[in-house]
């Protein structure tokens, strides 16, 4: 299916002739973000981490709205830093609560003072939360040949998600649901779901192809 502009759906045409995936619309913020960052693939703890936490604060809501709300997060988390959030407790969760600069839901806020010690926990054993997230990475057998907008649409999680929120929870996780998982996979490139005809698939491509996974 095509537009009136003889796009792919789930194509848009920018203005300055660059075709994107349609769903960062004109706000520039959102558009930097698939641009720079979406489908980009990370190993570093605390970026994943804090991935998975805003994540699982977006259930629910646009993810524009946590997109406009971030630095006010990073500032509210000590910057996702995990040994920093895994020492918070219960009086950072009711100060945190107060804090109109992000999304005051105490069960999110307490969500991610969990996670953090659960990743610390992680860590205590001798292994990086990294390492224990990529391991879920898809294999090729479980990826379409082509990612098309009906794709997309037709998979809010996948078997993979499933497992690794499976797995989540096992070790204590929470607000990792497999459709939150799903997206945190897709945002920080263990999949790459920028459409066919998308002018940064191929840069996302590369850089999953240049990434060495964890381990």
């Amino acid at each position: 299916m095509s537009d009136e502009n003889g796009l792919p759906e789930g194509l848009v045409r920018r203005p300055d002739g660059a075709v994107g995936c349609a769903w960062h619309g004109a706000d520039p913020l959102y558009r930097r973000y698939h641009d720079g960052e979406w489908g980009r693939p990370a190993a570093d703890d605390d970026r994943l981490f804090e991935k998975l936490c805003l994540e699982g604060f977006q259930a629910g809501l646009s993810w524009l709205t946590i997109l406009r709300k971030r630095e006010a997060f990073r500032a509210a988390f000590d910057g996702f830093s995990i040994e920093r959030v895994a020492r918070m407790g219960d009086a950072d969760v009711d100060r945190l609560v107060l804090n109109a600069g992000i999304i005051r839901h105490r069960g999110k806020i307490a969500s991610a003072i969990n996670n953090a010690r659960q990743a610390q926990r992680l860590r205590d054993r001798g292994r990086s939360l990294a390492a224990f997230l990529w391991a879920f990475e898809p294999g090729a057998e479980e990826r379409p040949a082509v990612v098309t907008a009906a794709f997309v649409r037709a998979t809010p999680q996948s078997a993979a998600s499933t497992r690794l929120s499976k797995a989540l929870k096992r070790e204590g996780f929470s607000f990792v649901g497999p459709t939150t998982v799903y997206a945190f996979m897709q945002s920080m490139g263990f999949v790459n779901d920028h459409l066919e005809g998308c002018s940064v698939r191929a840069a996302c491509e590369a850089e999953r192809a240049a990434f060495v996974r964890p381990t």
